[in-house]
């Protein structure tokens, strides 16, 4: 369902842009490049240019999504235990089961229609906001703003980022323009990720969908809409029902090629027959699996690193957040919230 929104009626069109006070600093409206980028945006879009004016130009620059945003000081330590240890808790586990056993049917009913299962759905949504106890209190446009216009310069791909950045300014204001909404009300994260599945502008036009069949698309308020939503997102980067996300690796150290291993990163690459001569060892279920292989590799800080065979579908995982860190909290929440609800 890729590019299609799911919303098939629209609210009537602000013509004006009720900004709600705020304490951030100054408003873009003194900045010459970020009119001019609202002109240029009405143009390619066909808006109101006085509507996209009044709604760049009251976006203001928050100065602590710009800290947020700065690269680290020092030399940051990967630590899978750690990060693990963010997300895998009892907290999340708990408000997981919850989630999942309110929303039963429906998350059946998307694995039924996108092949996703429920505990990748399940552990996406805890990993991000807790089943929406933190979605973010951003203004999504303050923040769109602040890393579209003054992307800290610090950071080694400034320019890509703000020129992504950009690009969701447009894609946001598009869609608010269309459904009729102030640009102003949505709140989301300090990179402007919005609602339960944290999605951004951009996903949120392009894999968001009516799940629940009223009408509208909302990914804060409706658990049903969320969950065909993150289904529909994980089908277009080609998820594939009944694959495992990864299988165990150890090696063999007398034949090992970890350097050739590590070549590809997390780009499954490697036929099984191909893993194996480099020197990476499978059991089971894995020395028949039909597709590539990546080895993906977790480091522990001082600890020796941990190692998994991912699949395509541990990959698809990391279109969602591009890290094999995030992809595997995903998943081992999900299997704990799984474990648990077919223990009660």
């Amino acid at each position: 369902m890729a590019g299609a929104s799911g919303d098939t009626q629209a609210k009537p069109l602000r013509r004006t842009v009720a900004a709600k006070a705020a304490t951030t600093g100054p408003m873009y409206a003194t900045r010459a490049e970020a009119m001019q980028f609202a002109d240029d945006l009405a143009s390619r879009r066909d808006l109101d240019p006085q509507w996209v004016r009044e709604a760049l130009g009251q976006a203001r620059y928050n100065p602590t999504v710009a800290r947020l945003m700065q690269p680290p000081t020092q030399a940051f330590v990967k630590n899978w235990r750690v990060y693990r240890s963010r997300f895998i808790d009892p907290i999340r586990i708990e408000a997981g089961v919850r989630f999942w056993r309110a929303n039963q049917a429906t998350l059946e009913r998307a694995e039924k229609e996108y092949g996703v299962p429920p505990e990748i759905i399940v552990g996406i949504i805890g990993v991000e906001t807790i089943y929406g106890r933190d979605t973010g209190s951003f203004r999504v446009m303050d923040a769109l703003a602040t890393l579209a216009f003054d992307f800290p310069a610090s950071h080694p791909r400034a320019a890509e980022r703000s020129a992504y950045f950009q690009s969701e300014i447009e894609q946001f204001l598009t869609l608010q323009n269309r459904l009729g909404t102030d640009p102003f009300e949505a709140k989301g994260s300090y990179a402007g990720a919005m609602g339960m599945p944290q999605f951004m502008p951009s996903s949120r036009i392009k894999y968001a969908v009516d799940f629940d069949g009223d009408g509208t698309v909302d990914l804060w308020g409706s658990p049903a809409d969320v969950i065909g939503s993150i289904a529909s997102y994980f089908k277009a980067f080609n998820w594939q029902s009944g694959m495992p996300t990864h299988y165990p690796v150890s090696f063999d150290a007398s034949r090992l090629d970890m350097d050739a291993l590590m070549a590809p990163d997390i780009l499954p690459t490697f036929s099984v027959a191909s893993f194996t001569a480099k020197g990476a060892v499978l059991e089971g279920a894995a020395l028949q699996h039909p597709g590539p292989l990546a080895l993906v590799e977790l480091l522990n800080g001082p600890d020796a690193p941990s190692y998994v065979a991912g699949t395509e579908n541990f990959y698809a995982i990391t279109r969602y957040n591009w890290s094999s860190y995030y992809a595997m909290a995903v998943i081992e929440l999900g299997r704990e919230v799984a474990a648990r609800v077919k223990q009660q």
